[in-house]
């Protein structure tokens, strides 16, 4: 029996401009904010088809800012703080994982 509850949500898809300023597609696979902290942060894999033939998707960080329609992404380069945007992900995903089972 169907489940008509269901919905999917589109997939929110960025655009990154690469070190040749050429822009390719990410999709956000996950948006969050670390306890304690007022940064917000997403997870983004790359959409592009050269590299389908990966069987793992690399997932990239970012903090991020919004302002308005405008989007301003930050690489996250303090230790630190990515062991703090690793350990929140892979909680985050672990229990979504949870809801599946």
């Amino acid at each position: 029996m169907a489940n008509d509850d269901m919905q999917f949500e589109e997939p929110e898809i960025i655009y990154i401009p690469d070190e040749d300023g050429n822009e390719e597609e990410f999709e956000v696979i996950m948006k969050f904010e670390v306890d304690g902290s007022d940064q917000k942060y997403m997870m983004v894999v790359p959409l592009s088809v050269e590299d389908s033939e990966d069987e793992e998707d690399e997932v990239y960080a970012f903090r991020y800012e919004e302002d308005g329609d405008d989007l301003k992404l930050y690489t996250i380069d303090d230790e630190e703080e990515w062991g703090m945007v690793e350990e929140t992900f892979n909680t985050l995903l672990g229990e979504l994982e949870e809801e599946k089972d």
